[in-house]
């Protein structure tokens, strides 16, 4: 049986990393950020709307 009370983390190949579970992201000043049980954080530095990612990893060549 899987533990739900932890967070798990998986780093997509050439795209962003994954979180899922039970976390709480935190924004500027520690303020949290509404993600419900999963976040697609960016990775490629490219986002427009970081932490989250908007794709830019295809338009920056992110190569794992």
């Amino acid at each position: 049986m899987e533990n739900s009370d932890k967070a798990e983390f998986r780093v997509i190949k050439n795209g962003p990393l994954q979180v899922s579970g039970n976390f709480v992201l935190k924004g500027p000043g520690g303020v949290p950020v509404e993600t419900r049980d999963k976040a697609f954080l960016c990775r490629c530095g490219g986002s427009k709307n970081k932490p989250f990612c908007d794709g830019s990893h295809s338009r920056v060549g992110l190569n794992d």
